[in-house]
């Protein structure tokens, strides 16, 4: 099984249009597009992940003009997609179909394929206790990393082929629920990655 993206080359810069922010502040957070072929026999539906695996792990280091976050700090998964239940006849998402913008305190409900289910991503944890943005964030929501990070964060899209048409999950579900109901049931998976950064020193 193959994935790609019309909106940025694997391993190349995701443009700001599918970010969440950018320099001076939150940016278009429009979802990429993604296509896939080669799907095995028996496929009865897809799941996606987004991840990111640079997420710093010191967040008294995040935002801060007066140093730099270095490489060496120890990183952390954030998720920023998880999709469950995508029907087997699918092969594209289109660019900004799942989501077009920031809605303060989260989409609650975000569009998405007919018979997909949206997941909660990580940015609940994220605007915890901000009065303006905390809530619960479904769906695609895009790269945000530290504009004092000295790492270029990859942002990793994994789909797989499952041999169900419905995953066993709670109603309000995380990445790491959709990674426990795949279990045993995973025929293919592809992995396609792009990098952003808000470090003008790695502009």
């Amino acid at each position: 099984m193959r994935i790609w993206s019309d909106s940025f080359e694997h391993r190349g810069r995701i443009p700001a249009e599918f970010a969440m922010g950018r320099p001076d502040g939150f940016a278009p957070n429009r979802n990429p597009h993604l296509a896939w072929d080669g799907v095995p026999d028996g496929t009865r539906s897809f799941a996606l992940l987004c991840i990111d695996p640079d997420a710093p792990t010191v967040p008294g280091t995040v935002g801060r003009q007066d140093l730099q976050i270095p490489v060496e700090q120890p990183r952390a998964e954030f998720v920023h997609w998880a999709m469950a239940d995508i029907p087997a006849d699918v092969r594209q998402i289109a660019a900004g179909s799942c989501s077009d913008g920031v809605t303060a305190k989260g989409k609650r409900q975000p569009p998405g394929r007919a018979g997909a289910r949206q997941g909660l991503n990580d940015y609940p944890g994220w605007f915890a206790g901000d009065a303006d943005m905390g809530g619960a964030y479904f769906g695609y929501a895009g790269p945000y990393p530290p504009f004092n990070d000295l790492r270029v964060h990859r942002y990793f899209f994994r789909l797989f082929a499952l041999d169900v048409d419905r995953l066993e999950l709670p109603e309000r579900f995380t990445a790491a629920d959709v990674l426990r109901a795949m279990q045993g049931h995973v025929l293919a998976e592809a992995v396609l990655y792009g990098t952003y950064t808000l470090n003008p020193q790695l502009g």
